[in-house]
């Protein structure tokens, strides 16, 4: 795991290499072990990089990295998991004499396969998580590539300041800024899919004329061809559709087995490492089995690594501390005070370089924070959600629109204005007596999305923070969304399977991966997603749907996996998020930070927002008439990161 960045320029100049350097130290968290930076200045192109050695610790794995054949230079970021087994057949197809081999790094064999089978076969070849850039001397071309999923980030864009034109890549954008041609104008619209979506979706960045490059895509350009060309080599969409077209036939135990067999696979090739291992426990279904598939594997205790909360609510340490004994791995848990979470929030700005409003940031910076005293890498169990059926707002989106479609629009508005009319403190108090937290807030929320005319307008109106953008951004775009323009129509799949779809393309890369990888790399810590092995997620798709809900659970092959190797006394129990309480942080001790922020002399003065119906959003959380927490967090987050980046 590591980060890199570059730029290809018509001129360089003296400072050049300095320039490489620069952008490397912005990034140095990513790669405390080493540093390098290789630079032709007559080609016009420079790369740089910075190391965290987790395979082949020798000075043979240093990048940037040169091809045998000298024909490619190469800086990469990730892991390739199957890289021994692509040695091997490098050698089956050698005709001519053996490729010499001076250490045993997945860079030293990406480069044999370029060389071999050019780059586009090779990353088909790879199973694993990366982003990288490879200049091509030969035909003097930059290609960068990123993962399947998008594990890995990747931003790039040609930007002119002052007559310098340059175009800059990199693994985070406080490395694009370290470079004389970085212009620094926010993008207005996909400000106002942040505000929508808690964060900044691909293809989009923060700022205009860069961008992330979508997972799955290869990206070619030159001084020659400066527009670039972007192409998928994996299609998301596309495996979707041919798996679903080819559900498996199997009986429920044989889809629990395959299961078992692809993720054991997983697990073991992700346990690969020259360096200190472990996992994160939630004590949920995905963690759970992702630590029991480990230590099935190990002839030593697996360290595992849980955050706890002393609220109840928020707490899942005692039961990651139950599955930590069944299993028998050494576990460390840790128990957070409010105090202590808090403090975290100065850093966010800096940690995630945009602005990025999953409020789960905290506890998962807490928890890799945790890991890094004792290991160099943590295995997680995100996506078993997206790919096993495993939120609830699917099976609730479901339910919604089976009743809506049979609805005429006029009641259904009518519906919603009467819920409208009490307010949410009351609909709270009704549902409380009834077992169901918070009903006021969702009540509210629902009767926002029944006018939705299809299952689309429905779910993106639960998963959307703020639905009227137009009233928020000043300049922006809000009728965008990431259902729209850059999305696949995803043609042939209805309901819950629809949902998963667009989860697993936009919100597990955008939200859950940056999430995790921001938070992770800040203390150096590599991560890697078991579930995300593609041949997991091709087989996922196969499954029907009786294979992820049935009698009333979630995940339900996934849950007969774990069972095998977990009590279910110690897994059956109501989902919990990894949240904090941010409601009550707003009224209470970050009062008066987010006052600062929120402040109606300065967004008026800094022109990103109308402050009416900000400050209406504020004094009614502060009054307790409305919880606004979700909404007014992305706010602040954009505000907060704003102030970083000014300085």
């Amino acid at each position: 795991m590591c980060g890199f960045a570059g730029y290809l320029s018509p001129v360089i100049n003296n400072d050049g290499a300095a320039i490489l350097r620069r952008m490397a130290n912005a990034i140095f968290h990513r790669g405390p072990d080493d540093s390098g930076y290789w630079l032709d200045g007559e080609a016009g192109v420079g790369l740089s990089h910075r190391r965290l050695a987790v395979v082949d610790l020798s000075p043979a794995g240093r990048q940037p990295m040169v091809s045998a054949s000298t024909r490619y230079v190469l800086v990469f970021n990730g892991e390739i998991y199957n890289h021994l087994d692509l040695r091997a057949s490098l050698a089956d197809t050698q005709s001519a004499e053996p490729h010499r081999w001076l250490g045993h790094s997945d860079t030293e064999t990406l480069l044999a396969g370029f060389d071999a089978w050019g780059i586009e076969r090779t990353i088909k070849e790879c199973v694993g998580m990366f982003a990288f850039s490879v200049w091509d001397r030969k035909k003097r071309e930059l290609t960068l590539a990123r993962d399947r999923i998008g594990e890995k980030p990747l931003y790039y864009g040609w930007q002119a300041r002052r007559g310098a034109l340059a175009f800059i890549f990199g693994s985070e954008l406080k490395a694009l800024r370290e470079h004389p041609s970085f212009s620094g104008e926010v993008n207005r619209d996909a400000l106002c899919l942040f505000l929508r979506h808690s964060a900044v979706p691909s293809p989009y960045s923060i700022y205009k004329g860069l961008a992330k490059l979508p997972p799955g895509h290869l990206l070619k350009v030159s001084l020659e061809k400066r527009e670039p060309k972007v192409w998928a080599y994996w299609d998301g969409a596309s495996v979707i559709a041919e798996n679903v077209a080819r559900p498996f036939v199997g009986s429920a135990s044989e889809a629990v087995d395959e299961l078992e067999r692809l993720l054991t696979n997983s697990v073991r090739q992700q346990m690969m490492a020259d360096v200190p291992l472990g996992a994160f426990l939630s004590g949920g279904v995905d963690s759970s089995t992702v630590v029991a598939l480990m230590q099935s594997q190990s002839n030593r205790p697996v360290k595992t690594y849980s955050i706890g909360f002393l609220q109840n609510e928020y707490n899942e340490a005692e039961y990651a501390k139950a599955v930590a004994q069944h299993l028998s791995t050494d576990h460390t848990e840790l128990y957070i005070t409010d105090e202590q979470a808090i403090q975290v929030i100065p850093n966010l700005p800096r940690m995630y370089d945009e602005p990025f409003g999953d409020a789960s940031q905290i506890p998962t910076f807490l928890v890799s924070q945790l890991a890094r005293q004792h290991v160099t890498v943590s295995l997680s169990g995100d996506a078993g959600d997206e790919l096993f059926g495993g939120y609830e707002r699917y099976r609730l989106a479901d339910k919604l629109w089976k009743i809506l479609v049979r609805v005429p629009m006029p009641i259904r508005q009518v519906f919603a204005k009467a819920i409208q009319a009490i307010p949410p403190a009351s609909w709270s108090r009704f549902g409380k007596s009834l077992g169901w937290s918070n009903a006021g807030e969702k009540l509210h929320k629902g009767a926002g999305v029944l006018d939705s005319r299809t299952i689309d307008d429905l779910y993106r109106g639960i998963v959307s923070q703020w639905p009227q953008i137009d009233s928020i951004v000043i300049g922006g775009a809000g009728s965008r969304n990431l259902s729209g323009e850059n999305m696949p129509e995803l043609s042939g799949l209805v309901g819950i399977e629809r949902m998963m779809a667009l989860d697993l393309l936009t919100y597990l890369p955008d939200d859950i991966l940056t999430k995790v990888d921001r938070a992770a790399m800040s203390v150096s810590l590599e991560t890697r997603v078991p579930f995300l092995d593609h041949r997991v997620v091709e087989f996922a798709w196969r499954l029907p749907m009786k294979f992820k809900l049935s009698d009333g659970h979630t995940k339900w092959v996934l849950r007969q996996l774990l069972y095998r190797h977990v009590p279910k006394a110690l897994i059956e129990r109501p989902k919990m998020g990894f949240g904090v309480p941010l409601d009550s942080w707003l009224r209470g001790p970050l009062k008066d930070w987010a006052e600062g922020l929120l402040d109606a002399a300065r967004l008026h003065r800094e022109g990103y927002f109308h402050p009416g119906p900000i400050r209406k959003l504020w004094l009614e959380h502060l009054s307790g008439k409305r919880n606004w927490q979700y909404r007014l967090w992305n706010v602040l987050m954009f505000q907060a990161w704003n102030e970083t980046s000014r300085n």
